[in-house]
């Protein structure tokens, strides 16, 4: 086409396009309606549209919304792409997704297109078959997002952070974890395959591993049994604590500021403390800072209590219950829905 201007009929079918993709629009979707590259060069240097990424132009000015910007990226790679990473993560509603401007898609292999702006392109042999439909994209599913996020990081924290909140928020299950990291095999998986196994072990939250992680350490304190089920004297159920030291009946939790700052959470840990301490059992509460920067304190604080603990020969008329308690109806922590 070599009009400078586009006709009536053209602008209203190029406006109709760009409402269902949010201001966003190809090349090519460009060429179809009518125009040519003369008009799109005029008009990007005028500043009426911008260009986003190569071929690929938002038909508005200012900063682009972060959907703007999935349905950039998704445009530019083809329909073939499926987001995945921290992008996804976010997508799903992860609280600890990690905070990058990358926007990251597989493709088929033998894709060809490479990287640009804010896209991360990224070719595999497998698709994700359980990807969810966002309308104008496929969004890999939580368990591949989780996976593909993972390697890509250098902090255990994180991956922790990441894979107990998928599972605690039922985001995923560990079966379909578990098929991801094995799909992705060895190559760069060695903090979330460590992760999972502390999920798979009872760990339920970062803070609650890497307190884990600091006692394991320890040469004078027996087994510990992670969020154990408690059953009183009359065999009524009891709050669950993070850890539990059974022949010194002392109760170990992790408490995160994050949902004490409201009166009814504080109410609520107190009376979960107040519900174990009147049978007997010792709490011990340590903050997850303190367990990152004090280990080497927190592991004194309770080997002391536990020494002093056997020494006096506590006893309590607490009940371990069998298998640890699955149900958190009593508790919340960082990784568990509000309100659950």
């Amino acid at each position: 086409m070599t009009n400078a201007d586009p006709s009536a009929e053209q602008r209203q079918s190029i406006d109709s396009l760009a409402v269902r993709q949010q201001q966003i629009v190809t090349r090519s979707q460009l060429l179809a309606a009518g125009f040519d590259d003369m008009h799109m060069y005029r008009q990007t240097r005028r500043g009426r549209w911008q260009r986003v990424l190569p071929a690929t132009y938002a038909l508005v000015t200012g900063t682009l919304t972060d959907e703007q910007r999935l349905i950039a990226a998704v445009l530019y790679v083809g329909r073939s792409g499926q987001l995945t990473g921290p992008a996804a993560l976010r997508w799903y509603g992860f609280r600890y997704a990690p905070k990058t401007p990358e926007t990251q898609l597989i493709v088929p292999h033998d894709t060809r297109r490479a990287s640009a702006g804010h896209v991360r392109v990224c070719r595999t042999l497998s698709l994700d078959d359980r990807a969810r439909d966002g309308g104008l994209y496929q969004v890999c599913s939580p368990a591949r997002a989780v996976v593909d996020t993972s390697r890509d990081l250098r902090d255990l924290r994180m991956v922790r952070a990441i894979v107990a909140e998928a599972i605690q928020r039922s985001y995923t299950d560990l079966r379909a974890l578990d098929e991801e990291v094995v799909r992705a095999g060895r190559s760069r998986t060695a903090l979330v395959r460590r992760a999972f196994q502390e999920v798979v072990q009872g760990t339920r939250s970062a803070p609650e591993a890497e307190l884990r992680a600091c006692l394991s350490n320890s040469r004078l304190l027996p087994e510990i049994i992670w969020n154990p089920r408690l059953l009183g004297p009359d065999r009524s159920s009891l709050p669950t604590p993070d850890g539990y030291l059974a022949d010194a009946a002392i109760a170990l939790e992790v408490d995160s500021q994050e949902f004490h700052f409201a009166p009814a959470d504080w109410h609520r840990t107190m009376d979960r403390h107040n519900e174990l301490s009147r049978h007997g059992l010792l709490i011990l509460h340590f903050p997850p800072a303190q367990i990152r920067r004090e280990p080497h304190r927190v592991r004194q604080i309770v080997e002391d209590a536990y020494r002093s603990r056997r020494g006096f020969g506590a006893r309590c008329g607490v009940l371990l219950g069998g298998a640890p308690a699955t149900a958190e109806s009593d508790k919340r922590g960082p990784f568990l829905t509000p309100g659950s």
